[in-house]
Protein backbone atom coordinates (compact mmCIF):
# COMPACT_ATOMS: atom_id res chain seq x y z
CA UNK A 1 0.00 0.00 0.00
CA UNK A 2 1.42 3.35 -0.98
CA UNK A 3 1.88 6.10 1.55
CA UNK A 4 3.73 9.34 2.08
CA UNK A 5 5.57 10.26 5.27
CA UNK A 6 6.94 13.52 6.61
CA UNK A 7 8.33 13.50 10.15
CA UNK A 8 7.71 16.34 12.61
CA UNK A 9 6.80 15.81 16.29
CA UNK A 10 3.98 14.05 18.11
CA UNK A 11 0.69 15.89 18.54
CA UNK A 12 -0.40 14.45 21.91
CA UNK A 13 1.40 12.63 24.70
CA UNK A 14 0.64 8.95 25.36
CA UNK A 15 -2.79 8.27 26.82
CA UNK A 16 -2.73 7.22 30.47
CA UNK A 17 -5.70 5.02 31.46
CA UNK A 18 -5.09 4.06 35.07
CA UNK A 19 -1.87 2.00 35.14
CA UNK A 20 -2.05 1.48 31.37
CA UNK A 21 -0.08 3.66 28.96
CA UNK A 22 -1.43 3.81 25.40
CA UNK A 23 1.31 5.26 23.20
CA UNK A 24 -1.00 6.34 20.39
CA UNK A 25 -4.11 8.08 21.83
CA UNK A 26 -6.51 6.36 19.42
CA UNK A 27 -9.24 3.88 20.41
CA UNK A 28 -11.13 1.52 18.12
CA UNK A 29 -14.75 1.80 19.23
CA UNK A 30 -16.52 -1.46 20.04
CA UNK A 31 -19.00 -2.26 17.27
CA UNK A 32 -21.31 -5.27 17.46
CA UNK A 33 -20.60 -7.77 14.72
CA UNK A 34 -17.54 -5.82 13.56
CA UNK A 35 -14.76 -5.48 16.14
CA UNK A 36 -14.19 -9.16 16.80
CA UNK A 37 -10.66 -10.54 17.10
CA UNK A 38 -10.25 -10.84 13.32
CA UNK A 39 -10.98 -7.19 12.55
CA UNK A 40 -9.03 -5.97 15.60
CA UNK A 41 -5.99 -7.85 14.26
CA UNK A 42 -6.18 -6.01 10.94
CA UNK A 43 -6.59 -2.63 12.64
CA UNK A 44 -3.77 -3.27 15.10
CA UNK A 45 -1.39 -4.47 12.37
CA UNK A 46 -2.16 -1.36 10.33
CA UNK A 47 -1.51 0.89 13.32
CA UNK A 48 1.84 -0.78 13.93
CA UNK A 49 2.84 -0.75 10.26
CA UNK A 50 4.06 2.84 10.39
CA UNK A 51 6.55 2.07 13.16
CA UNK A 52 4.62 3.20 16.23
CA UNK A 53 3.01 1.24 19.04
CA UNK A 54 -0.68 1.24 18.14
CA UNK A 55 -3.61 2.35 20.26
CA UNK A 56 -6.42 0.58 22.10
CA UNK A 57 -8.67 -1.86 20.23
CA UNK A 58 -11.90 -2.64 22.06
CA UNK A 59 -13.82 -5.90 21.62
CA UNK A 60 -17.51 -6.05 20.78
CA UNK A 61 -19.92 -5.12 23.54
CA UNK A 62 -20.87 -8.07 25.75
CA UNK A 63 -23.79 -8.15 28.16
CA UNK A 64 -23.09 -8.64 31.82
CA UNK A 65 -25.72 -11.31 32.32
CA UNK A 66 -24.39 -13.40 29.44
CA UNK A 67 -20.93 -13.27 31.01
CA UNK A 68 -22.20 -14.20 34.45
CA UNK A 69 -24.08 -17.14 32.90
CA UNK A 70 -20.88 -18.05 31.02
CA UNK A 71 -22.62 -18.03 27.68
CA UNK A 72 -20.31 -19.54 25.05
CA UNK A 73 -20.57 -16.64 22.61
CA UNK A 74 -20.11 -14.07 25.38
CA UNK A 75 -16.92 -15.81 26.48
CA UNK A 76 -15.73 -15.89 22.84
CA UNK A 77 -16.20 -12.11 22.64
CA UNK A 78 -13.87 -11.62 25.62
CA UNK A 79 -11.26 -14.09 24.36
CA UNK A 80 -8.25 -12.28 22.96
CA UNK A 81 -5.37 -13.28 20.73
CA UNK A 82 -1.98 -14.05 22.28
CA UNK A 83 -0.51 -10.98 20.59
CA UNK A 84 -3.24 -8.55 21.74
CA UNK A 85 -1.92 -6.12 24.29
CA UNK A 86 -3.52 -4.32 25.95
CA UNK A 87 -6.74 -6.34 25.87
CA UNK A 88 -9.87 -4.24 26.07
CA UNK A 89 -13.46 -5.39 26.70
CA UNK A 90 -16.74 -3.47 26.80
CA UNK A 91 -19.57 -4.48 29.12
CA UNK A 92 -23.23 -3.53 28.94
CA UNK A 93 -25.66 -3.92 31.80
CA UNK A 94 -28.56 -2.33 33.67
CA UNK A 95 -28.26 -4.05 37.04
CA UNK A 96 -25.37 -3.01 39.32
CA UNK A 97 -24.90 -6.45 40.92
CA UNK A 98 -24.78 -8.22 37.55
CA UNK A 99 -22.39 -5.67 36.05
CA UNK A 100 -20.13 -5.97 39.09
CA UNK A 101 -20.13 -9.75 38.85
CA UNK A 102 -19.32 -9.63 35.13
CA UNK A 103 -16.46 -7.20 35.62
CA UNK A 104 -15.09 -9.38 38.42
CA UNK A 105 -15.07 -12.38 36.05
CA UNK A 106 -13.08 -10.40 33.47
CA UNK A 107 -10.64 -8.97 36.02
CA UNK A 108 -10.16 -11.93 38.36
CA UNK A 109 -9.74 -14.42 35.51
CA UNK A 110 -7.32 -12.12 33.65
CA UNK A 111 -9.54 -11.96 30.58
CA UNK A 112 -8.77 -8.30 29.79
CA UNK A 113 -6.51 -5.45 30.88
CA UNK A 114 -9.21 -2.79 30.64
CA UNK A 115 -13.01 -2.69 30.91
CA UNK A 116 -15.22 -0.06 29.29
CA UNK A 117 -18.86 0.41 30.30
CA UNK A 118 -21.45 1.13 27.60
CA UNK A 119 -23.71 4.09 28.31
CA UNK A 120 -23.98 5.23 24.71
CA UNK A 121 -25.76 2.58 22.65
CA UNK A 122 -28.80 4.11 20.83
CA UNK A 123 -30.22 0.82 19.52
CA UNK A 124 -33.93 0.49 20.43
CA UNK A 125 -33.63 -3.04 21.84
CA UNK A 126 -31.17 -1.61 24.38
CA UNK A 127 -32.74 1.77 25.20
CA UNK A 128 -36.29 0.40 25.53
CA UNK A 129 -34.94 -1.62 28.49
CA UNK A 130 -33.44 1.51 30.02
CA UNK A 131 -29.90 0.64 28.95
CA UNK A 132 -27.18 2.23 26.82
CA UNK A 133 -27.66 5.93 26.14
CA UNK A 134 -30.90 6.01 28.16
CA UNK A 135 -29.36 4.87 31.44
CA UNK A 136 -27.47 7.96 32.73
CA UNK A 137 -30.84 9.73 33.03
CA UNK A 138 -31.36 7.61 36.14
CA UNK A 139 -28.67 9.20 38.29
CA UNK A 140 -28.51 6.70 41.15
CA UNK A 141 -28.66 3.68 38.86
CA UNK A 142 -25.79 5.07 36.79
CA UNK A 143 -23.81 5.78 39.96
CA UNK A 144 -24.43 2.31 41.37
CA UNK A 145 -23.39 0.55 38.15
CA UNK A 146 -20.18 2.53 37.79
CA UNK A 147 -19.31 2.05 41.46
CA UNK A 148 -19.93 -1.70 41.25
CA UNK A 149 -17.68 -2.02 38.21
CA UNK A 150 -14.84 0.04 39.68
CA UNK A 151 -14.98 -1.84 43.00
CA UNK A 152 -14.94 -5.20 41.20
CA UNK A 153 -11.98 -4.29 38.99
CA UNK A 154 -9.81 -2.30 41.42
CA UNK A 155 -8.33 -5.24 43.40
CA UNK A 156 -6.91 -6.60 40.15
CA UNK A 157 -5.49 -3.32 38.85
CA UNK A 158 -7.89 -3.25 35.89
CA UNK A 159 -8.98 0.29 34.94
CA UNK A 160 -12.63 0.99 34.15
CA UNK A 161 -13.73 3.64 31.65
CA UNK A 162 -17.11 4.75 30.34
CA UNK A 163 -18.41 5.64 26.89
CA UNK A 164 -21.57 7.72 26.68
CA UNK A 165 -23.64 10.07 24.56
CA UNK A 166 -24.73 13.64 25.28
CA UNK A 167 -28.03 12.38 26.60
CA UNK A 168 -31.39 11.10 25.43
CA UNK A 169 -32.29 14.23 23.47
CA UNK A 170 -31.63 17.96 23.65
CA UNK A 171 -34.07 18.32 26.55
CA UNK A 172 -32.50 15.50 28.54
CA UNK A 173 -28.73 15.96 28.42
CA UNK A 174 -26.71 14.01 30.96
CA UNK A 175 -23.08 13.91 29.81
CA UNK A 176 -21.61 16.63 32.06
CA UNK A 177 -23.21 15.20 35.19
CA UNK A 178 -22.36 11.61 34.22
CA UNK A 179 -18.76 12.55 33.47
CA UNK A 180 -18.20 14.23 36.82
CA UNK A 181 -19.95 11.39 38.71
CA UNK A 182 -17.75 8.83 36.96
CA UNK A 183 -14.62 10.85 37.67
CA UNK A 184 -15.51 10.97 41.36
CA UNK A 185 -16.05 7.21 41.47
CA UNK A 186 -12.56 6.39 40.22
CA UNK A 187 -13.17 5.82 36.52
CA UNK A 188 -9.91 6.05 34.54
CA UNK A 189 -11.24 7.91 31.46
CA UNK A 190 -14.49 9.04 29.87
CA UNK A 191 -15.37 9.02 26.17
CA UNK A 192 -18.17 11.06 24.61
CA UNK A 193 -19.93 10.34 21.33
CA UNK A 194 -21.09 13.89 20.71
CA UNK A 195 -24.62 13.01 19.67
CA UNK A 196 -27.81 12.29 21.58
CA UNK A 197 -29.69 9.00 21.43
CA UNK A 198 -32.35 10.81 19.38
CA UNK A 199 -29.75 11.74 16.75
CA UNK A 200 -28.72 8.09 16.45
CA UNK A 201 -25.92 8.46 13.84
CA UNK A 202 -27.52 11.26 11.82
CA UNK A 203 -26.42 14.84 11.30
CA UNK A 204 -23.10 16.12 12.57
CA UNK A 205 -21.45 15.22 15.84
CA UNK A 206 -21.38 18.24 18.13
CA UNK A 207 -17.73 18.51 19.02
CA UNK A 208 -18.20 21.59 21.29
CA UNK A 209 -19.81 19.19 23.79
CA UNK A 210 -16.50 17.31 23.99
CA UNK A 211 -14.78 20.60 24.84
CA UNK A 212 -17.35 21.29 27.57
CA UNK A 213 -16.84 17.83 29.03
CA UNK A 214 -13.08 18.40 29.01
CA UNK A 215 -13.63 21.58 31.03
CA UNK A 216 -15.82 19.73 33.55
CA UNK A 217 -13.70 16.57 33.92
CA UNK A 218 -10.19 17.62 34.81
CA UNK A 219 -8.35 14.76 36.53
CA UNK A 220 -8.76 11.94 33.97
CA UNK A 221 -8.55 11.75 30.16
CA UNK A 222 -11.51 12.82 28.05
CA UNK A 223 -11.83 11.15 24.64
CA UNK A 224 -13.87 12.39 21.69
CA UNK A 225 -15.96 10.29 19.33
CA UNK A 226 -18.09 11.13 16.30
CA UNK A 227 -17.44 11.92 12.62
CA UNK A 228 -13.78 10.94 12.47
CA UNK A 229 -13.49 9.78 8.86
CA UNK A 230 -9.79 10.58 8.40
CA UNK A 231 -6.60 11.35 10.30
CA UNK A 232 -7.16 15.03 9.53
CA UNK A 233 -10.56 14.84 11.24
CA UNK A 234 -8.92 13.33 14.32
CA UNK A 235 -6.32 16.08 14.50
CA UNK A 236 -8.99 18.74 14.05
CA UNK A 237 -11.09 17.22 16.83
CA UNK A 238 -8.29 17.32 19.40
CA UNK A 239 -7.30 20.82 18.28
CA UNK A 240 -10.86 22.15 18.58
CA UNK A 241 -11.90 20.34 21.77
CA UNK A 242 -8.74 19.76 23.80
CA UNK A 243 -9.59 16.05 23.95
CA UNK A 244 -6.85 13.72 25.19
CA UNK A 245 -7.49 11.23 22.39
CA UNK A 246 -10.06 10.01 19.90
CA UNK A 247 -12.41 7.05 19.53
CA UNK A 248 -13.02 5.85 15.97
CA UNK A 249 -16.04 3.77 14.98
CA UNK A 250 -17.73 3.77 11.57
CA UNK A 251 -14.81 5.58 9.93
CA UNK A 252 -12.72 2.40 9.89
CA UNK A 253 -15.38 0.04 8.57
CA UNK A 254 -13.84 -1.64 5.53
CA UNK A 255 -10.76 0.50 6.09
CA UNK A 256 -8.53 -0.95 8.82
CA UNK A 257 -5.59 0.92 7.27
CA UNK A 258 -7.09 4.12 8.72
CA UNK A 259 -5.18 3.21 11.88
CA UNK A 260 -1.90 3.59 10.01
CA UNK A 261 -2.92 7.14 9.11
CA UNK A 262 -4.00 7.85 12.69
CA UNK A 263 -0.89 6.41 14.33
CA UNK A 264 1.36 8.45 12.06
CA UNK A 265 -0.72 11.62 12.45
CA UNK A 266 -0.53 11.60 16.24
CA UNK A 267 3.23 11.14 16.01
CA UNK A 268 3.48 14.21 13.80
CA UNK A 269 3.84 12.44 10.47
CA UNK A 270 1.84 12.85 7.29
CA UNK A 271 0.81 9.41 6.06
CA UNK A 272 -2.03 8.52 3.73
CA UNK A 273 -2.36 4.83 2.96
CA UNK A 274 -3.85 4.55 -0.52
CA UNK A 275 -4.45 0.89 -1.35
CA UNK A 276 -4.97 -0.34 -4.86
CA UNK A 277 -7.93 -2.61 -5.54
CA UNK A 278 -5.59 -5.61 -5.51
CA UNK A 279 -4.30 -4.61 -2.07
CA UNK A 280 -7.86 -4.21 -0.81
CA UNK A 281 -8.65 -7.68 -2.16
CA UNK A 282 -5.69 -9.16 -0.28
CA UNK A 283 -6.89 -7.49 2.93
CA UNK A 284 -10.37 -8.96 2.42
CA UNK A 285 -8.90 -12.42 1.92
CA UNK A 286 -6.77 -12.14 5.05
CA UNK A 287 -9.85 -10.94 6.91
CA UNK A 288 -11.61 -14.11 5.75
CA UNK A 289 -8.79 -16.32 7.03
CA UNK A 290 -8.83 -14.55 10.37
CA UNK A 291 -12.61 -14.90 10.64
CA UNK A 292 -12.37 -18.67 10.11
CA UNK A 293 -9.72 -18.88 12.82
CA UNK A 294 -11.93 -16.79 15.12
CA UNK A 295 -14.73 -19.31 14.63
CA UNK A 296 -12.33 -22.16 15.38
CA UNK A 297 -12.10 -23.44 11.83
CA UNK A 298 -15.77 -23.11 10.88
CA UNK A 299 -15.23 -21.92 7.30
CA UNK A 300 -18.90 -21.38 6.49
CA UNK A 301 -19.57 -19.27 9.56
CA UNK A 302 -16.37 -17.24 9.16
CA UNK A 303 -16.92 -16.41 5.49
CA UNK A 304 -20.62 -15.63 5.98
CA UNK A 305 -19.71 -13.21 8.76
CA UNK A 306 -17.30 -11.49 6.38
CA UNK A 307 -20.04 -10.65 3.87
CA UNK A 308 -21.22 -7.54 5.73
CA UNK A 309 -17.79 -5.96 5.25
CA UNK A 310 -17.70 -6.23 1.43
CA UNK A 311 -19.52 -3.00 0.57
CA UNK A 312 -17.41 -1.08 3.07
CA UNK A 313 -14.15 -2.42 1.65
CA UNK A 314 -15.12 -1.69 -1.96
CA UNK A 315 -16.51 1.83 -1.37
CA UNK A 316 -15.34 4.09 -4.19
CA UNK A 317 -13.65 1.40 -6.26
CA UNK A 318 -14.83 0.67 -9.81
CA UNK A 319 -16.35 -2.72 -9.09
CA UNK A 320 -19.54 -3.61 -10.94
CA UNK A 321 -22.80 -4.52 -9.30
CA UNK A 322 -22.63 -8.14 -10.39
CA UNK A 323 -19.20 -8.62 -8.83
CA UNK A 324 -20.28 -6.89 -5.64
CA UNK A 325 -23.37 -9.08 -5.43
CA UNK A 326 -21.30 -12.23 -5.97
CA UNK A 327 -18.90 -11.25 -3.17
CA UNK A 328 -21.84 -10.66 -0.85
CA UNK A 329 -22.86 -14.30 -1.33
CA UNK A 330 -19.53 -16.10 -0.87
CA UNK A 331 -19.60 -19.16 1.37
CA UNK A 332 -16.09 -20.69 1.12
CA UNK A 333 -12.54 -19.38 1.17
CA UNK A 334 -11.89 -20.85 -2.30
CA UNK A 335 -14.93 -19.03 -3.66
CA UNK A 336 -13.74 -15.82 -2.02
CA UNK A 337 -10.30 -16.21 -3.61
CA UNK A 338 -11.79 -16.78 -7.05
CA UNK A 339 -14.09 -13.79 -6.91
CA UNK A 340 -11.43 -11.47 -5.52
CA UNK A 341 -8.96 -12.51 -8.25
CA UNK A 342 -11.60 -11.73 -10.86
CA UNK A 343 -11.67 -8.09 -9.73
CA UNK A 344 -8.29 -7.35 -11.28
CA UNK A 345 -6.52 -4.23 -10.14
CA UNK A 346 -7.11 -0.48 -10.14
CA UNK A 347 -5.43 2.49 -8.47
CA UNK A 348 -6.73 4.10 -5.31
CA UNK A 349 -9.84 6.08 -6.32
CA UNK A 350 -9.15 9.03 -4.04
CA UNK A 351 -12.01 10.96 -2.50
CA UNK A 352 -14.60 8.39 -3.63
CA UNK A 353 -13.12 5.89 -1.16
CA UNK A 354 -13.07 8.35 1.72
CA UNK A 355 -15.58 10.28 3.81
CA UNK A 356 -18.58 8.96 5.70
CA UNK A 357 -19.12 5.23 5.95
CA UNK A 358 -21.94 3.14 7.33
CA UNK A 359 -25.56 4.16 7.58
CA UNK A 360 -26.18 7.57 9.11
CA UNK A 361 -29.96 7.19 9.16
CA UNK A 362 -32.23 9.95 10.41
CA UNK A 363 -33.10 11.36 13.82
CA UNK A 364 -35.73 9.27 15.58
CA UNK A 365 -37.70 9.39 18.79
CA UNK A 366 -35.78 7.29 21.35
CA UNK A 367 -37.41 4.02 22.38
CA UNK A 368 -37.66 4.29 26.16
CA UNK A 369 -39.47 2.42 28.92
CA UNK A 370 -42.89 3.88 29.69
CA UNK A 371 -42.55 6.84 32.03
CA UNK A 372 -38.72 6.76 31.92
CA UNK A 373 -38.40 10.54 31.63
CA UNK A 374 -40.87 11.34 34.42
CA UNK A 375 -38.23 11.11 37.12
CA UNK A 376 -34.45 10.99 37.49
CA UNK A 377 -34.82 8.20 40.05
CA UNK A 378 -36.04 4.58 39.97
CA UNK A 379 -38.80 3.15 42.07
CA UNK A 380 -38.64 -0.37 43.53
CA UNK A 381 -40.75 -1.84 40.73
CA UNK A 382 -38.37 -0.52 38.08
CA UNK A 383 -35.34 -1.79 39.94
CA UNK A 384 -36.85 -5.27 39.91
CA UNK A 385 -37.66 -5.00 36.19
CA UNK A 386 -34.15 -3.93 35.30
CA UNK A 387 -32.68 -6.97 36.99
CA UNK A 388 -34.58 -9.00 34.40
CA UNK A 389 -33.76 -6.73 31.48
CA UNK A 390 -30.29 -7.90 30.54
CA UNK A 391 -30.01 -8.96 26.91
CA UNK A 392 -28.60 -12.28 25.78
CA UNK A 393 -25.11 -11.62 24.42
CA UNK A 394 -24.35 -8.39 22.56
CA UNK A 395 -26.53 -5.38 22.02
CA UNK A 396 -24.89 -3.25 19.34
Amino acid sequence: MTSTTETTQRVLPPLQIGPMTVDTPVVLAPMAGVTNRAFRTLCREAGASVGHHPGLYVAEMVTSRALVERNTEALRIVTFGADESPRSAQVYGVDPATVGAAVKIIASEDRADHVDLNFGCPVPKVTRKGGGGALPWKRRLFTDIVRAAVEAASPYGVPVTIKMREGIDDDHLTYLEAGTIAEGLGVAAVALHARTVAQHYSGEARWPSIARLKEAVTSIPVLGNGDIWSADDALRMVRETGADGVVVGRGCQGRPWLFADLAAAFHGETVRVQPTLREVAETIYRHGELMIAYYEGDEGKGVRDLRKHMAWYLKGYAVGGEARHALALVSTLAELRERLDALGDAPYPGEAAEGQRGRAGTPKAPHLPYGWLDSRELDAEWEARLREAELSVSGG
